[in-house]
C-alpha cells in the first residue's frame, strides 16, 4: 500500500494557504485528473480521489487544525481516507459539485466511477451529528475513562424497520429519473460538452418514491428515541479537544448512514495540581526550619499516591524540582511518553511567635548567614523581573 502524501503537497499549496487558494488548487486538480478526461487511467483516478480527500480535510477549519497538529491520526480517530471509513464517492461528487456551483458536475457523466447515466447515483441519507460535553477530573485524564450517556436522538422506526413504507409496501422506482436519483443536462463549455447532474425533483435523489408511507414515522424511517451510548475517553486529553464517536449520532432517514457524536472535553478544576499540558504543577509550602536545614517531605501525585522528596539545605523560595514521569500521558501517543510533576517550593513565614521563638530569631540578626549573598539576591531579583515580563 502506497504511503499517504501530505495533503498540502497533494494540492501543491503552502501550509498557510487561504480557503480561496485551497479551493482553486482543488478545482485545478479535479479538472486535470477527472476520469472522463482520463478514461481507463488508474493513476489519474487515484490522483482525483487523493485530491478530493485532501480538500475534504483542508477546507474544513476544524479538520485542518486537527491535521496540522496531529497529522493523519488525530484524537478524533484520524482521517481514514477514501474507502476506509472516511470519504466515499458521494462525498467526492458532492464536493466536486460544490466547487463548480452545482449538485454534481461531470464531463459526460461520472462513468469512471460507476456513476454514469445508466447506473445513476442514488442518494443515501446521513443522520445528523450530535455534540456532547464531558467533564473530566485530572484523575480521569491521567488514566482514561469510559463514560455512559443517555442520548435522545433519532432512531430507526420499529414499525417500518426504517424503510418509511407502511405494511409490506415497497418503494417504487421513480418515474422521472428511472431510479438514478439524478437527472442530467448537457451544455457546451470551454471544455467541450459538459454534462451536469442535479438532484431529481421528484424523488429528491433517492431513486425511489413511497406512495404508502409509514403511519408512525410519516415516511422518514426514523422516530425520536433514547439510547445509552458508551464512550471511551483516551488518557491525556485536554480541554477543548473533540473526540469523534462514529455511527452513534442520529439514525439516517430510510435506513441511511448514522451520524456521529462529537464529544467536547472539559476539565474540572483541581484543588491540588495545576495542569501544564503533560506536566502537572504542585505548590509545596515549606516550614522555615526544613527550608533552612533540609529534610524529606511527602508529595502527592495524580494517581492518589505519595512519593518522598529530598529538600536540600538552604532551599530558596521559588525553587522548582522536577519529578520525571509523574505527570500525564500523551494522548494516543502524540507528545513525549509521560509528563513530569513539577514541585514549586515556597517558604512559610509565621505571623505570630512565642516569646522564646522571637528571642531565638532576634539572636540571629546580624549574622551574615541570614543576609544572603549577592548571587541569591540577584537570582531573586531576576525572578521578580521575569514575573512582569
Amino acid at each position: 500500500m502506497a504511503e499517504k502524501r501530505d495533503y498540502y503537497e497533494v494540492l501543491g499549496i503552502d501550509k498557510n494557504a487561504s480557503e480561496d487558494e485551497i479551493k482553486k488548487a482543488y478545482r485545478k486538480m479535479a479538472i486535470k485528473y477527472h476520469p472522463d478526461r482520463n478514461p481507463n487511467n488508474k493513476e489519474a483516478e487515484e490522483k482525483f480521489k487523493e485530491a478530493a480527500e485532501a480538500y475534504e480535510v483542508l477546507h474544513d477549519p476544524q479538520k485542518r487544525q486537527q491535521y496540522d497538529q496531529f497529522g493523519f491520526n488525530g484524537p478524533q480517530g484520524g482521517f481514514g481516507g477514501f474507502g476506509s471509513g472516511g470519504m466515499d464517492m458521494d462525498d467526492i461528487f458532492s464536493m466536486f459539485g460544490d466547487i463548480f456551483g452545482g449538485h454534481g458536475a461531470g464531463f459526460g457523466g461520472f462513468g469512471g466511477f460507476g456513476g454514469s447515466q445508466e447506473g445513476g447515483r442514488k442518494r443515501t441519507y446521513r443522520g445528523s451529528d450530535l455534540r456532547l460535553k464531558v467533564r473530566l477530573s485530572l484523575q480521569d485524564v491521567a488514566s482514561g475513562v469510559t463514560k455512559k450517556f443517555k442520548v435522545r436522538k433519532d432512531v430507526v422506526c420499529s414499525h417500518c424497520h426504517g424503510t418509511g413504507a407502511e405494511g409490506n409496501a415497497t418503494p417504487e422506482t421513480c418515474p422521472t429519473c428511472h431510479g438514478a436519483g439524478m437527472v442530467n443536462r448537457t451544455v457546451r463549455s470551454v471544455f467541450g460538452m459538459m454534462t451536469t447532474q442535479s438532484e431529481c425533483p421528484t424523488c429528491h435523489g433517492e431513486g425511489t418514491i413511497i406512495k404508502n408511507k409509514c403511519k408512525v414515522c410519516g415516511g422518514t424511517g426514523t422516530v425520536k428515541g433514547e439510547e445509552v451510548v458508551e464512550i471511551n475517553i483516551p488518557a491525556g486529553v485536554e480541554e477543548g479537544m473533540v473526540i469523534n464517536v462514529n455511527g452513534k449520532g442520529n439514525a439516517g432517514p430510510r435506513n441511511g448512514i448514522n451520524g456521529d457524536i462529537q464529544v467536547i472535553v472539559e476539565e474540572e478544576p483541581n484543588d491540588t495540581f495545576v495542569r501544564d499540558h503533560q506536566d502537572v504543577i504542585y505548590n509545596l509550602l515549606l516550614d522555615f526550619p526544613t527550608a533552612t536545614l533540609g529534610g524529606s517531605v511527602e508529595i502527592p501525585t495524580i494517581d492518589n499516591k505519595r512519593v518522598r522528596m529530598k529538600v536540600e539545605p538552604g532551599t530558596q523560595p521559588g525553587k522548582s524540582v522536577r519529578l520525571r514521569g509523574k505527570g500525564l500521558p500523551a494522548v494516543q501517543g502524540y507528545g513525549r511518553g509521560m509528563g513530569d510533576l513539577i514541585v514549586n517550593m515556597s517558604v512559610y513565614v509565621p505571623k505570630t511567635l512565642s516569646k522564646e521563638e522571637r528571642n531565638a530569631i532576634e539572636s540571629l540578626k546580624g549574622s551574615n548567614n541570614f543576609e544572603g549573598d549577592s548571587n541569591t539576591k540577584r537570582s531573586i531579583f531576576n525572578k521578580f523581573k521575569n514575573y512582569f515580563n
